[in-house]
């Protein structure tokens, strides 16, 4: 069974937001804006998309 891809695109600023949060963003891998990484969704993946969900777009492959 083919394990399941995630594309994760930076949508808005990390300018403002607390450190922890802008190490989740990049620890994504996400460096600017727009910029789009492809993870394989795990439960530890979930929870980092879940403290940056406002600043990020995630749509499955």
């Amino acid at each position: 069974m083919a394990e399941k891809i995630l594309k994760v695109t930076l949508r808005r600023s990390v300018i403002g937001e607390k450190p922890k949060t802008r190490a989740t963003v990049e620890s994504l891998g996400l460096r600017k804006l727009n910029q789009t990484r492809e993870h394989i969704d795990s439960p530890s993946l979930r929870g980092m998309l879940a403290r940056v969900r406002h600043l990020v777009e995630i749509e499955e492959v």
